[in-house]
């Protein structure tokens, strides 16, 4: 007998979805595609995916697990435009599944979001993200993160220095990341920060975009 998936619940989720959602909608254009990046829970893509009728929404997650949940979530709020099933893609991997031709819908892409992933992964997840971005995104696309960033020359919240620290203690290859830092691997990866949004509880938005030619 198959066991059912587990639909697995994040509060953190649940509380940012709705100001996550705004944003999007303030950036995104009416209609495009969307590969989502690290979608852990599911509720993101659902709750997005709803929120966003005119996108054709593709999650992702490197654990089997991860893909179980979403998957779960899917059936328990089912969208049209919510593309099944969730694909398996670490951004370490070379090529990125989405390259392929063997998926429901291949690169380009005309917008990557990725939440909560930088701080949880090893630095050289940074890097890949940037790459794998410029490689499957259309020429106009635009690369969405949200997190906690550290900002040189602004005060850090205590609650960021104690969740950095924690975070830090459980892997010492995990950590808030510098904003400058994340903005350099972008750039070498032909990619610029347009916008950044600061948003509850601490967490920035940031929306990069390919880097204007040299004039």
């Amino acid at each position: 007998m198959c066991t059912p998936a587990i639909r697995r619940n994040s509060p953190a989720s649940e509380r940012n979805q709705a100001p996550i959602l705004a944003q999007l909608q303030r950036w995104l254009p009416p209609t495009g595609r969307m590969l989502e990046i690290a979608a852990g829970t599911g509720q993101h893509a659902v709750h997005f995916a709803a929120g966003l009728p005119g996108w054709h929404w593709q999650p992702t997650d490197p654990d089997a697990d991860a893909l179980g949940s979403i998957a779960a979530w899917a059936v328990a709020a089912p969208a049209t435009n919510l593309l099944p099933p969730p694909l398996q893609l670490d951004v370490l991997a070379t090529p990125w599944p989405v390259e392929s031709t063997g998926v429901p819908m291949a690169a380009p892409w005309d917008a990557i979001f990725c939440a909560n992933m930088l701080h949880i992964a090893p630095w050289a997840c940074c890097a890949a993200l940037m790459q794998g971005a410029a490689r499957v995104l259309s020429p106009g696309g635009q690369l969405i993160t949200y997190g906690p960033y550290l900002v040189e020359g602004e005060p850090t919240s205590a609650g960021n220095l104690a969740f950095d620290a924690d975070l830090r203690q459980r892997n010492p290859a995990w950590g808030i990341r510098w904003l400058h830092d994340v903005v350099a691997e972008a750039r070498q990866a032909g990619l610029d920060l347009q916008h950044r949004v600061a948003m509850p509880a601490n967490n920035l938005l940031l929306v990069f975009g390919r880097a204007a030619p040299p004039a």
